[in-house]
């Protein structure tokens, strides 16, 4: 028998809704259905494997008893029979043409991420939350070309270079630091503008809020690994706060928000949100040197 060509990994908690949406997505696929798998990892959700069999019957479940999304990716990637892998969340959906385009650019790199569009109900009405999402989030073009890294959300690669590198950490932005481990070895990222997923805007300011914290907690983490990381910490900080300064014009002039309300909320929604960051962000550190200075005293 033909070693499956490629591995779709989903990791999933709580989300039955979405990932029926996007598993419906992968079935609609323009490659052919025999050329790869669909592999989800579920991550101590309610109901557990057997909530997620029931809307899944054609694919593999797994369970993944470590908390996080990069051990459920592990979980997943441990089973997988592909000789690629393709990593998607359970809240995204896929363009048609994902899998072509994504397997096809690993040709030009060693490893790739794709395009994430971010989906909003009302592009005339949209909540805070919304507007500045639709304008903001998921700019995996700048991620990927300027900041080296992609999120794990549109991620391809060989399944021998994610033996290589091993695999995604607990606690930290798994994304960023796998990637940074795969860069190190001397691996190539690029860009894949036609694999596209769509991800829904978030409608309430709260979980804008909820995904900072989560994003800024693991961090900061990260951050503590390399020496010097309070200046170039407390910089980011500062450069986040004055950021709406120059920032504002890409909503105004953006296509995502029609009408000056729309922009108008999703200029509210950039101060918010990057006063906030800033503000978190120096809290953290705070915590962090107090927690250190606590520990020499011991």
């Amino acid at each position: 028998m033909m070693p499956t060509l490629i591995s779709v990994v989903i990791p999933h908690f709580n989300d039955l809704q979405h990932l029926a949406q996007c598993l419906e997505s992968l079935r609609r696929q323009t490659m052919p259905r025999e050329h790869f798998e669909i592999i989800v990892a579920d991550n101590n959700s309610v109901g557990g494997t057997a909530a997620v069999e029931r809307i899944a019957s054609d694919v593999i479940v797994v369970p993944a008893p470590e908390q996080g999304a990069g051990p459920a990716r592990n979980a997943g990637v441990a089973v997988a029979r592909g000789i690629h892998l393709a990593f998607i969340d359970s809240d995204c959906v896929a363009h048609q043409d994902w899998l072509r385009e994504g397997i096809a650019a690993l040709d030009r790199f060693h490893y790739v991420g794709g395009q994430v569009v971010t989906t909003i109900i009302n592009a005339e009405s949209p909540t805070v939350a919304e507007a500045f999402e639709a304008v903001f989030a998921f700019n995996f073009k700048k991620y990927i070309e300027k900041d080296q890294f992609s999120g794990s959300g549109n991620l391809f690669m060989p399944h021998a270079i994610f033996d290589q590198v091993g695999g995604f950490r607990a606690r930290v932005s798994e994304d960023m630091e796998w990637c940074r481990r795969a860069n190190a070895m001397g691996f190539v990222l690029g860009y894949a503008e036609q694999a596209i997923v769509y991800h829904p805007a978030r409608r309430d300011w709260s979980d804008l809020i909820k995904r900072w914290d989560r994003f800024l907690a693991e961090d900061i983490l990260l951050a503590m690994e390399r020496p010097g990381w309070q200046y170039r910490w407390i910089t980011h900080a500062a450069v986040v706060a004055m950021s709406p300064l120059v920032h504002w014009v890409r909503i105004v002039g953006s296509h995502r928000l029609v009408g000056s309300r729309a922009k108008w909320r999703g200029v509210l929604g950039l101060v918010g949100i990057r006063s906030y960051r800033s503000y978190r962000m120096v809290c953290l550190l705070i915590a962090s040197l107090s927690k250190h200075r606590s520990f020499m005293k011991t």
